[in-house]
């Protein structure tokens, strides 16, 4: 093997710099050259790419984003699409390609395989922690810490006024991150899927004046993930400010999440399925495969089952919740 090419997609996650470096690095061990489509599945229709060497990543490690860019690519799901992407690797010389993202990445990669004559490795880079065959993907840690720093410091001004908050975190369909930064930021109550599909507002409601009657007037956090409410988080306080008859306002950190230098954790995630990746590939066992980490350990995981949403948030930590939240 002499030529490979690794691209971010999709969403961007603290880490995928610390990923790209991991991937250079290893690869230079073993005199393999490697290409950096920029912006995605995109770089490749466009051949928008740059070579890598060890030089450009040994100081990228601590830098949020990713210096290769990202997008989400229209032209690739389109018919013939991943026909012309592999044609266009093929001309490249490109011998396996490495791809940083999360399930609609790795959907891609699915395609492409039908086509591509070379080999398909995923890194599991997205905030959202969904991706079967690996405890942690890489971003989320650093998303977790940027959410509790903003409640943190909701709660204060929370405390101030005596107000109920409302702040909606990403996540996409999965409430990992609602969950986990609603328990690290002792949330009075955390909504998102794993609890049920729709949101009751008189039901909560009634727990806020509950809670009230309990404590008198207090603070009160929601945490909540995104898509529970599709009117929004802004149409959710309001209408728990008219049924609980306490001013609730509401805050959106959105992309707030995604930014940011990553945190160790993070940096040692990436770095470590990053050279495995390629330490595998270069053993021939990576095709269609992602490398993630369980139990400590670097593992592969089929591409194709990535997405099977089988791995769950923690149940325990669920039930806790609930039961504290029926003591009010």
């Amino acid at each position: 093997m002499k030529k490979i090419g690794v691209l971010t997609s999709g969403g961007d996650a603290p880490g995928m710099n610390a990923a790209v470096r991991a991937v250079v690095l290893t690869a230079s061990q073993y005199g393999i050259e490697v290409v950096g489509f920029r912006h995605g599945f995109n770089g490749i229709f466009q051949r928008d790419f740059q070579p890598l060497t060890a030089a450009d990543v040994r100081q990228i490690a601590h830098l949020g984003g990713t210096i290769i860019k990202s997008a989400r690519c229209k032209q690739l799901p389109e018919p013939g699409g991943p026909q012309q992407a592999a044609d266009i690797l093929h001309e490249l010389g490109i011998e396996a390609l490495l791809v940083i993202g999360g399930d609609g990445s790795f959907r891609g990669c699915v395609a492409l395989s039908q086509y591509y004559r070379g080999q398909l490795v995923g890194l599991p880079g997205t905030i959202d922690n969904d991706l079967d065959g690996t405890d942690l993907t890489i971003g989320f840690a650093t998303a977790l810490e940027t959410a509790l720093e903003a409640i943190d410091k909701i709660r204060d001004t929370a405390d101030a006024f005596e107000r109920t908050f409302l702040v909606e975190v990403m996540g996409r369909h999965t409430g990992y991150l609602a969950l986990s930064a609603g328990i690290a930021g002792s949330a009075e109550q955390i909504i998102c899927p794993e609890y049920g599909d729709t949101v009751d507002v008189a039901d909560i409601a009634a727990d806020i004046r509950s809670y009230q009657q309990q404590h008198g007037a207090c603070s009160y956090i929601i945490v909540l993930a995104e898509t529970m409410y599709p009117a929004g988080a802004a149409a959710l306080a309001h209408e728990l400010s008219v049924q609980s008859g306490t001013e609730c306002r509401a805050v959106v950190l959105g992309h707030l999440q995604r930014g940011g230098s990553p945190v160790g954790s993070d940096r040692i995630l990436a770095t470590k399925v990053g050279a495995y990746a390629v330490e595998q590939l270069v053993a021939g066992h990576a095709h269609m495969m992602m490398a993630g980490e369980q139990a400590g350990q670097a593992v592969l995981f089929p591409l194709r089952l990535t997405g099977a949403q089988h791995k769950k948030a923690d149940p325990f930590l669920l039930a806790w919740q609930d039961r504290i939240l029926q003591q009010h």
